[in-house]
């Protein structure tokens, strides 16, 4: 039974679950990525991994620029190599089992974190582990959601996937402060140990949930594809055949997956220029760089060392209050990406991000911090107005692209290539961004301010605004030789006067009262209405 109805269509309450469940991909990641910055902080990690003048004196303990940046990028490497390898997994055994045996690799990587003692190379090394399975996680969970998502309400599902991770990253802050005081390796083994938990709630939680349409399709299984399409919407498996908008679904897929069956699939016919093939996929590695380049991580990362040298007394409150910024103004991002689309809020956030970080490094390169309570104060309330502006916009928004900008038959590879230059730049920020912010300090927030903008300027002249259709639909919107990106939000499928129209001819079907104009043989046109154009 339907939970609620969109746009007069069906939704049930397994999408709501499978976005949720499937989202814990995303909490584990940002778990993973906020727990660090405080365990550099903390004393028996310090004693334990650092570098002492005096053994088991903190004082005299620090940090090599070479060892922190170890420690902290290590995990992107693995993600990077994960996301890769995330692709050929997901499609072989399926997004559901791929996202279990995933969840298997990072517990893996967490047991040789908590089991070390005095080797800082093996926290490192497990960290390296436990990046396997996060990257092969964020390619796998945004294909998944968006592939199994209503259309109607794809951008808010496949978003929650950024909200897991802001929600992760401030439970680490939050966990992290009730231990800092443990006596002994528990302060940090606690923070890295309860991560076990995540992967065991998502492995057991997927079980249940539906496996992808369209993977399913892909591999000739089309009644378990509308089987699943059903559950989704809250129909009967029985009722399923009878139903207009499933049976619309199921005739766009399958007549998109006709048109594909002489395409291969695989990784060099990404890099193939017919059928905007290149163009996608280096949109898709471009658009990921630049969420890495917006600076956002500079802050996850070393916002409690930042926080220091401005005078903050202490710092771990400090990043709770980013960490719950950070996480509250995702949910003002998922409406944000479902009402406005993807291209105007990705142009204004790059704007605004941009004009933050300008305020914060010209307000710590103007005077010294730490000599003016004022200036410290600014900048951390110019970071904080920098994150609600990425946490409603690029963070989204990026993730939400990468599962519906790409084909069927190469989406996981696409998406894959896409994620690992996420994980690449993530990587090389957190390795040498120690070694940078020795040199010049706070004028570091001008060259994330400047990528800002080129971030808006990429978005405006090479995105497509891929809300409010279907994931087939947008494929024919990318091979549509008098669509432009500029134009592409008044772009709708053959048949249709715009995306609006479309919607209510889908509410009239629902309703069992067609509009004038619109039978089924009208909807039947319109899912593979492109398919014979040459592009």
């Amino acid at each position: 039974m339907a939970l609620f109805h969109v746009q007069g269509v069906p939704i049930g309450y397994v999408a709501i679950m499978l976005a949720i469940v499937a989202s814990m991909g995303g909490f584990i990641f940002g778990y993973d990525t906020g727990q660090i910055s405080d365990l550099l902080l903390m004393d028996d990690f310090l004693t334990s991994f650092g570098q002492c003048g005096t053994p088991g004196d903190v004082s005299t303990c620090h940090f090599s620029n070479v060892r922190t940046g170890l420690i902290v990028g290590l995990l992107s490497i693995g993600t990077l190599i994960g996301a890769l390898l995330g692709a050929p997994t997901a499609d072989f055994f399926g997004r559901r089992r791929a996202m279990q045996l995933e969840s298997l690799v990072f517990v893996v990587g967490v047991i040789i974190q908590i089991t070390a003692t005095d080797q800082w190379a093996q926290v490192a090394v497990g960290r390296l582990i436990s990046g396997l399975g996060v990257g092969a996680l964020s390619a796998a969970v945004p294909m998944y959601q968006a592939e199994t998502a209503p259309p109607q309400i794809r951008g808010t599902l496949t978003a929650t996937y950024q909200l897991f991770i802001t929600f992760g990253i401030l439970i680490a802050y939050c966990i992290s402060i009730g231990t800092r005081h443990y006596k002994g390796s528990k302060s940090w083994q606690t923070v890295v140990g309860i991560g076990i938990v995540w992967p065991g709630i998502l492995a057991f939680g997927i079980q249940f949930m539906p496996e992808s349409p369209r993977w399913l399709a892909l591999h000739g299984r089309m009644d378990e594809a509308q089987t699943s399409i059903a559950r989704v919407r809250g129909v009967s498996a029985k009722d399923a055949a009878n139903d207009f908008v499933i049976q619309k679904e199921i005739e766009e897929i399958r007549s998109r997956l006709e048109f594909e069956r002489n395409e291969e699939g695989g990784w060099i016919d990404c890099f193939r220029p017919a059928n905007k093939q290149l163009y996608r996929t280096l949109l898709g590695m471009a658009l990921q760089s630049l969420q890495q380049l917006t600076g956002a991580n500079y802050f996850f990362y070393y916002g409690a060392t930042i926080f220091q040298s401005v005078g903050i007394e202490d710092s771990y409150v400090t990043q709770i209050i980013l960490g719950a910024v950070n996480f509250g103004c995702t949910f003002l991002g998922l409406y944000i990406m479902e009402r406005f689309g993807r291209r105007y809020p990705l142009i204004i956030g790059g704007l605004w991000q941009s004009a933050w970080l300008f305020v914060f490094a010209s307000a710590g390169t103007a005077k010294v911090p730490q000599d003016n309570p004022g200036i410290g104060k600014l900048m951390i309330v110019s970071a904080c107005l920098f994150i609600l502006g990425y946490a409603s916009t690029w963070a989204p928004g990026i993730w939400i692209l990468i599962g519906e900008t790409f084909p069927t038959r190469t989406r996981a590879k696409q998406g894959a290539l896409a994620t690992a230059s996420n994980w690449l730049w993530n990587f090389l920020l957190a390795f040498f961004t120690p070694f940078i912010v020795n040199n010049i300090k706070f004028r570091y927030g001008y060259i994330f301010a400047s990528c800002n903008l080129l971030g808006a300027v990429v978005v405006y002249f090479f995105l497509y605004e891929s809300s409010d259709i279907s994931l087939e639909a947008v494929d024919m919107m990318y091979n549509d030789p008098n669509c432009k990106p500029w134009t592409s939000r008044t772009w709708a499928p053959a048949g249709y006067a715009n995306r609006r129209d479309l919607a209510e001819q889908a509410r009239a079907a629902e309703a069992h009262k067609p509009l004038s104009g619109a039978t089924d043989e009208h909807f039947e046109k319109a899912g593979s209405a492109h398919s014979g154009e040459k592009v």
